[in-house]
């Protein structure tokens, strides 16, 4: 951010927000796949997610803001607002990473605005924001032939994929980190054409 005061941000800043829940406990969860996308998103930037501001491990590199906020996944937006407001980001500037247990394992589903579509953790940050225009890129966990819904949902989406599933996981992950990095090159509508028809 050049010799921008700390906290300050330019008009280009933008911030990539994995969503799950901290603990290694959550680490292999359907619900922690946002996590693991900007894990990758970092590590492929060179750059160390960090703890210590707005309840989030936090890596920056240049204009680009990572965060994984560690509030568990229904406080999300509270993170989110600090980060928001202490960097001055418009809500478009945001991307928001997520599992989405209604799409298939490996599709993927970028939009720039709507409604949280029943996740608690999106909602919590359009709740926090007052907004709808963020941009978010869900992940699908639902393996095939499960049926999942009802008072089976929090257990589903906490619980880890089978193994038999893993290496299409990882492919997921990967390809959820080139949505991001497309986004951050290209903008919302070129990686929406790409990816939301590709998967």
């Amino acid at each position: 951010m050049g010799d921008a005061e700390p906290g300050a941000a330019t008009p280009s800043t933008r911030l990539i927000v994995g969503l799950g829940n901290p603990g290694a406990e959550y680490r292999d969860t359907r619900h922690n796949v946002g996590f693991r996308v900007v894990e990758e998103v970092a590590r492929r930037a060179g750059v160390r997610l960090r703890g210590g501001e707005c309840n989030s491990l936090v890596a920056s590199n240049g204009d680009l803001l990572l965060a994984l906020p560690q509030t568990f996944m229904n406080r999300s937006g509270y993170a989110v607002r600090c980060l928001v407001e202490r960097h001055e980001l418009p809500p478009p500037s945001v991307l928001v990473v997520l599992d989405e247990v209604a799409l298939p394992l490996g599709r993927l589903r970028l939009r720039g605005s709507g409604s949280p579509g029943g996740h608690r953790g999106l909602e919590s940050i359009l709740e926090s924001l007052q907004s709808d225009a963020v941009h978010r890129l869900r992940l699908g966990v639902r393996e095939e032939d499960d049926q999942v819904g009802g008072e089976g949902l929090a257990d589903y989406v906490l619980g880890p994929f089978s193994p038999a599933v893993r290496e299409r996981v990882e492919e997921m992950i990967a390809r959820g980190a080139d949505a991001c990095e497309s986004w951050l090159a290209e903008g919302i509508d070129r990686t929406m054409a790409r990816f939301n028809a590709g998967s």
